[in-house]
């Protein structure tokens, strides 16, 4: 097999290439920090305490794939541009990212990926920790099988890692969508304010705004009849349940809280050096919120909050959570967007 070229030595893209290399398969790890490029060649890299092993690194702009290489791209979204401007041949891309870009859907690749783990990475070098376990759902972008010979090679050897659970599925579409509910509401929460992800279940305003996002998410995408994968312990129709449930939702919030501390969304940071995925995260659903015709006041209040604090480089400040919450309406169970949910047909994308 050709080497495997991964795109960003970040958190995931280091977890996904030490998972290869650890099933023997060649690896490329592209990367546009010289010292990160400089320390790999040098040390390797390296995942958790685990030994380093050596991979090839390159800098991006010495960068360019073969023809038909795999090109596992797991950079931010706002990077895509520049990624997809170096792809001059036909490659196999299969992106690992959280948002939605238009120019990356307008390629046209076939295979993508979907971490639901957490992965922190060192800045210097291409040194990893998993902050927190979750899955990889790996396969098609639309419904179709994986009999795919190639992709069957890489999925095998990621099947087999034990640095985090592969699952293949049929269409990745309802997992990406399910991390975009959850990741629209943590990511500009938790960078405007500068908390860490479990401060978001355990400070009352944060919670409050954090569960309302949710809630919202999952409205608009209900309304939009978007099919929606399980990612975690809870389909995102009990979530939704739950949320509406007050005393059970602030008991899991302490149950959850614990696991979530010392870890931070992967927006954190993003705000002060003025560029941020807030439009492929908030604003891809206020996209959809606008085609349906579904209200989304938190959406829009988050992504102005975000723009305008990027736009200056502002520093992350837990009181602007305070402005945020005038907008923080959850519809109580006679709103006419609830009726209309509960009482869709039961095959019915709209059941909560």
């Amino acid at each position: 097999m050709q080497p495997v070229h991964i795109v960003g030595a970040g958190g995931i893209g280091c977890a996904i290439g030490y998972a290869l290399r650890m099933a023997g398969l060649p690896v490329v790890i592209v990367e546009a920090y010289d010292r990160k490029v400089e320390a790999g060649n040098r040390d390797g890299f390296q995942v958790d305490n685990r030994p380093h092993l050596t991979a090839d690194f390159v800098h991006f702009k010495d960068w360019q794939p073969l023809p038909n290489d795999w090109v596992i791209l797991c950079t931010k979204c706002y990077d895509n541009a520049a990624v997809l401007d170096r792809l001059t041949v036909p490659v196999r891309l299969l992106p690992i990212q959280n948002g939605f870009d238009p120019q990356l859907e307008a390629f046209g690749h076939e295979f993508e990926g979907i971490a639901s783990f957490v992965a922190q990475s060192d800045p210097f070098q291409p040194r990893v920790k998993i902050t927190r376990p979750g899955d990889l759902h790996l396969g098609r972008k639309s419904e179709g099988d994986n009999s795919d010979a190639e992709f069957k090679a890489l999925s095998s050897a990621l099947v087999k890692s034990d640095l985090f659970r592969t699952k293949l599925v049929a269409r990745t579409e309802p997992f990406k969508y399910t991390k975009l509910m959850y990741n629209a509401a943590i990511s500009p929460l938790a960078a405007v304010s500068g908390i860490d992800n479990g401060r978001l279940l355990s400070d009352s305003l944060a919670r409050r705004l954090f569960f309302a996002l949710i809630q919202e998410n999952h409205r608009i995408l209900t309304a939009a009849g978007i099919e929606l994968g399980k990612i975690g312990p809870f389909h995102p129709s009990t979530v939704a349940w739950i949320l509406r449930q007050k005393w059970l939702a602030a008991m899991m919030a302490k149950f959850f809280e614990p696991s979530l501390r010392g870890t931070y969304c992967s927006m954190a940071g993003e705000i002060q050096k003025g560029r941020t995925e807030i439009d492929n995260y908030n604003g891809h659903l206020l996209s959809l919120a606008e085609k349906c015709g579904t209200p989304a006041p938190l959406n829009r209040a988050v992504r102005d909050l975000v723009a305008e604090m990027t736009a200056r480089r502002a520093m992350p400040d837990p009181n602007v959570l305070a402005g945020l919450s005038p907008n923080c309406h959850v519809p109580e169970k006679d709103d006419p967007i609830i009726k209309t949910v509960k009482n869709a047909p039961e095959n019915s994308n709209f059941r909560l």
